[in-house]
């Protein structure tokens, strides 16, 4: 990866109205599909919140927060992810990233190596 050649790639165009609500969807259905989110709402949210006492109203608050906070998380992910996808366009910053990786890989090797 030291050596490797860097080509850059352009930008795929901007999303449509379609494809944006498309990709909201996967990603929400990603999420709420999520092995450990299932395993979070099911053995640890009722230590926090006791289910049983909750009116229906209070049930559609908890509902909405956890949504809009899930929601929050994701947004921040996506829009970290754009800037980072931006940034790594660029020939010297794929260069640095390939040399990054190289370093770590070879370090790696080396611990293994020290290790065995």
């Amino acid at each position: 990866m030291w050596t490797a050649p860097v080509e850059a790639e352009p930008l795929a165009p901007e999303l449509q109205r379609g494809d944006a609500v498309k990709g909201f969807l996967q990603g929400f259905l990603i999420s709420a599909s999520n092995p450990k989110v299932i395993l979070f709402y099911i053995a640890f949210l009722p230590t926090f919140i006791d289910l049983t006492a909750l009116a229906s109203h209070d049930m559609v608050l908890v509902v909405g927060l956890t949504f809009v906070s899930l929601m929050a998380g994701l947004m921040l992910v996506a829009s970290g992810a754009s800037s980072a996808r931006r940034f790594l366009q660029t020939k010297r910053a794929m260069k640095g990233a390939n040399r990054s990786a190289g370093t770590l890989m070879a370090a790696a090797g080396a611990f293994l190596i020290a290790k065995g």
